[in-house]
């Protein structure tokens, strides 16, 4: 080790480790007890002193503890040796396909005196670390070459192909850092698979790992009543040792890290300063593309299959806009780090399929109502058909709750759906007579879609509050309701048709498909959300087609409206007025500044 910090932090590390050690120790002691017992009593049988009928008994008893117990260990340690491990969903990264990676990793790992590691894969997140993958479970048997020769009787050999540790990094580092800063990070993480050679931490990860495992089998549903008792009493075993090694794991954890980061202080320092300002920034940037960009996409059966490019497509936008980050781009002009790669739209386009499953639990493979998206095709796949669908979502609604086209009965049928007949809906009937009273917003925030099933019950209870007598808000209350109730059921038909959508996948024995997503991004909406949503759609769908508007994506912010090639004004503040007060008037005007006529029907999906 360099640096008394890493010696303190090794030394410390071991020292937590052969802790560890102990307490498996000590539970083989516990286990062994019995069966010393035993010995102990047959040999003063054997030698005359401990003679007579108690004596005998005794020595029944204590045999069958003895056998029982040693049972019970002997399963014990089986599942946990047995046991999978949990490993992080990932996407392979071979030697093949990234050789320049290899060769920088390989070459960081020789600077640093630490073994390289023996694979890399990628993760949708902006992090990086190493994991163990030496379990037989994450590992399949490598094929036998076509020139290696068969030898007649000899078993086929099972040899690992993803031995410990493997370097994950995070993917969006790939395309938005450069080489240098992408190895300044790397180096501390790298430099951690010198303490996990150390043969005493590896054996106490390993221990560590295995009863967590344990324990995941035993809380695992699908047993019968015998086996769940069985594996319950595993569960209590497992959870009493993981409690009493808990704390010395974590501070051999913490012990490695700072030996990890002690090595690797006079391995590019003074770059990685910078490269952790990139390292907030990535973060920040990739949290924005999936909320804003990708999470719409996802709803609408959609995949954008280079989420990789967007992330940095979308930080080089922010460089321009936010005068903190104009430092940011004169750095874009160096190599990109996703250059170390043979083939990066191969392998974003995999890193983009993992994210919708992880954060939104989308199928395993592409289908007819999950295709990919390219960024080009994004405003007319994505943002138009959204808006389409919403919009018709709206006026179903309003069917089902005996709208009529138009306020003026002797105004004749448009022919289709029409703007007008949204706002005339919610707009307050006496509003040039009577002053508008704000009504409160708690019951459309607090909607729970599950509650609102019934738009029937819906109304009665709004006709019934006495704190709530405005019409327009009962309105726009009974509509939120609707819709709610209305993509509730939706998701639900969905989710009967497409029941390969938790369709196992080649990745699936690295974690449960039936937890997914796992990382879901946002709850669902409330009922004011998705009243707004969907009039914002409305609003949009009638901006199209008929004042020549276009759908537009926006790298920060997501699907936008574009005026005359520029992105409309933000609408959120007067459909907002609309809902809550009744008032179309700040709605209505932008709509005749902006040519928009709600009268003229619209065309829906």
């Amino acid at each position: 080790m360099t640096g008394t910090g890493g010696e303190l932090g090794a030394r410390a590390a071991r020292s937590r480790a052969l802790a560890v050690l102990r307490v498996r120790s000590r539970a083989l002691a516990v286990a062994l007890l019995p069966a010393a017992a035993e010995v102990i009593l047959l040999t003063g049988a054997a030698t005359g002193q401990f003679t007579g009928e108690g004596w005998d008994t005794a020595r029944w008893v204590v045999g069958v503890l003895a056998v029982l117990v040693l049972l019970a260990a002997a399963g014990i340690a089986l599942v946990v040796a047995r046991a999978r491990p949990a490993a992080s969903p990932t996407v392979p990264v071979s030697e093949r396909s990234a050789p320049d990676l290899y060769r920088m990793v390989r070459d960081l790992a020789e600077r640093l005196d630490v073994p390289a590691p023996s694979a890399i894969a990628l993760t949708p997140d902006c992090d990086s670390w190493l994991e163990d993958r030496t379990h037989p479970a994450h590992a399949p048997p490598v094929t036998r070459a076509h020139d290696e020769p068969v030898v007649p009787g000899a078993r086929p050999e099972r040899r690992l192909a993803v031995p410990a540790p493997v370097l994950v990094i995070g993917s969006p580092f790939l395309w938005w850092m450069r080489v240098a800063e992408l190895r300044a990070v790397l180096a501390p993480v790298v430099a951690g698979t010198g303490p996990s050679a150390q043969p005493d931490i590896a054996a106490a990860r390993r221990f560590v790992r295995g009863l967590d495992a344990a324990v995941a089998v035993a809380d695992a549903p699908g047993w019968g009543p015998l086996t769940r008792w069985v594996y319950a009493a595993l569960g209590r075993v497992a959870r009493l040792l993981l409690r009493g090694c808990r704390e010395h794991a974590a501070l051999m954890e913490r012990g490695v890290a700072t030996a990890a980061a002690e090595r690797a202080h006079a391995v590019d320092y003074g770059p990685r300063i910078a490269a952790q300002e990139q390292v907030g920034l990535a973060y920040a940037g990739w949290d924005r593309l999936l909320t804003k960009v990708a999470l719409p996409a996802w709803r609408m059966g959609r995949w954008p299959s280079r989420l990789d490019v967007g992330v940095a497509a979308a930080l080089t936008e922010l460089s321009r806009r936010d005068r903190l980050a104009d430092g940011f781009a004169a750095r874009l002009g160096e190599r990109p780090a996703c250059d170390l790669l043979e083939e990066p739209g191969a392998v974003d386009e995999a890193v983009s399929l993992l994210t919708a499953r992880l954060f939104h639990g989308g199928p395993a493979e592409s289908g007819p109502n999950w295709a990919p998206v390219d960024w080009q095709a994004y405003p007319e796949e994505v943002v138009d058909r959204t808006w389409r669908a919403e919009a018709a979502r709206l006026h179903r609604v309003l069917d089902s709750l005996g709208v009529s086209p138009s306020l003026d009965p002797a105004t004749p049928d448009p022919g289709g759906p029409t703007l007008a007949r949204v706002l005339d809906h919610l707009t307050e009937p006496a509003a040039d007579s009577v002053p508008t009273v704000p009504a409160p917003t708690a019951p459309l925030d607090n909607e729970d879609p599950a509650a609102n099933a019934d738009t029937t019950d819906s109304a009665d209870t709004a006709d019934s509050a006495d704190a709530d007598p405005d019409p327009a808000t009962e309105r726009s209350a009974l509509l939120a309701a609707g819709l709610s109730a209305a993509l509730a059921r939706e998701e639900r038909e969905d989710s009967a048709v497409q029941p390969g959508a938790r369709a196992q996948g080649p990745d699936s024995a690295l974690w449960e498909d039936g937890d997914l997503p796992l990382f879901p991004l946002q709850p669902p909406r409330t009922g004011r959300e998705l009243l707004a949503a969907h009039i914002t759609a409305m609003i949009c769908c009638a901006a199209v087609d008929t004042a020549g508007a276009a759908p537009g994506l926006d790298w920060l912010d997501g699907p936008t409206l574009l005026l005359d090639g520029e992105r409309a004004a933000d609408l959120t503040p007067k459909v907002l007025t609309l809902i809550e007060e009744g008032d179309p008037g700040p709605l209505r005007a932008w709509l005749a500044e902006s040519g928009i006529r709600p009268e003229k029907p619209v065309r829906l999906v």
